[in-house]
């Protein structure tokens, strides 16, 4: 279901400025009130940011594989 809704034209300008490439207005609007953040984090972030989390994320595991072997050649 949709609904029409009034915009004063600097809300409107906010939001446009706001809008990513691949997103509706309505896409925007829910991104830029938080709603699409708490259950579906697609579109909050972009594929650089995503890119960098994975390698952060990556590298932290692979620090962690490696404490984890010298404390188990300690006890060798």
């Amino acid at each position: 279901m949709s609904h029409q809704v009034r915009l004063e034209d600097d809300v409107y300008e906010r939001i446009k400025a706001n809008e990513r490439d691949s997103e509706s207005l309505s896409d925007a609007v829910e991104r830029l009130i938080g709603g699409r953040a708490l259950r579906d984090p697609r579109g909050v972030f972009n594929e650089d940011q995503v890119s960098e989390m994975r390698s952060a994320v990556e590298a932290a595991d692979e620090t962690d594989r490696d404490e984890v072997r010298e404390v188990a050649e300690r006890f060798e």
